[in-house]
């Protein structure tokens, strides 16, 4: 059995003026750890004295954030031996390509769960209007869903699509089955993609959807789905965990049609 470091656990995530409870943000941050594996199962966890000076709280708060760890199956505690690490507490990343775009939304679809956190028809203004190539106050349907792999959380996603589109499929379908699925059956399927990619820091609304702190860094991916004559039949803004999800390039040198030095192309 492997002791930690408490230096190895960062205590700057910690956020004392936030509204989330200290002890369940020490619970979110250790839980991180598991999770993704930076904790080995077996290892033990530094003393809760330790721990209290790391995070610069008192005992007690320490203590209630290792209960709640072991309530939740992430490690067990043992009186003399200290906090365990759980065996089988890491969980599968959710991989996606840029070379097989849509077919890997597909499968992420297929492979995870999807809960709807709220559903309204709202009017598309400004950037929403502009990708979907719609008039300011054209009505759209705004969903508001996360994506779970095995019940963790993984992605929060807010989708906006054309409400004559939107009005082909039910609200019960649209809370089991992925979106991608249901434009097809609309026929408005997605054949093509554009999308951007950048990190920004979690909202309260993102993060607490998402399990996380506030201010917690996120993969944001916007994307625009266009259908088969390349109007746009989705625009998505998803925020994703970065210890959950991670996307594929491949790319490779071609030589232009009319000859010259190889350059480098994305592949697909």
């Amino acid at each position: 059995m492997v002791a930690v470091r408490a230096q190895g656990i960062d205590a700057s995530q910690l956020d004392p003026s936030g509204p989330t409870p200290l002890y369940h943000q020490i619970y979110l941050i250790l839980r991180e750890k598991i999770r993704s594996g930076a904790l080995a199962a077996n290892a033990a966890l530094p003393g809760e004295q330790e721990l209290a000076r790391v995070f610069d709280v008192s005992r007690i708060t320490v203590k209630r954030a290792l209960n709640e760890l072991a309530a939740d199956g992430l490690v067990s505690r043992h009186r003399g031996r200290g906090t365990i690490v759980a065996g089988g507490a890491t969980i599968p990343v959710v991989k996606g390509s840029f070379d097989t775009l849509i077919e890997s939304l597909h499968i992420m679809g297929l492979e995870t769960e999807v809960e709807l956190l709220d559903v309204a028809t709202v009017p598309a203004e400004g950037e929403i209007a502009a990708h979907l190539g719609l008039e300011l106050g054209a009505e759209v349907q705004r969903a508001i869903r996360r994506r779970k792999l095995q019940g963790e959380s993984f992605s929060h996603l807010v989708t906006y699509v054309p409400a004559a589109i939107a009005a082909r499929y039910t609200l019960e379908e649209l809370a089991s089955t992925s979106l991608l699925t249901l434009l097809e059956r609309a026929g408005a399927a997605a054949y093509e993609a554009e999308q951007w990619i950048t990190a920004v820091a979690a909202d309260p609304g993102v993060a607490s959807a998402l399990g996380l702190t506030s201010g917690a860094p996120l993969l944001k991916i916007e994307r625009v789905m266009r259908g088969a004559k390349g109007e746009p039949v989705q625009l998505i803004h998803a925020h994703y965990r970065p210890d959950r999800f991670q996307y594929h390039v491949k790319t490779h040198r071609r030589r232009p049609a009319g000859g010259g030095q190889p350059v480098w192309r994305d592949e697909g």
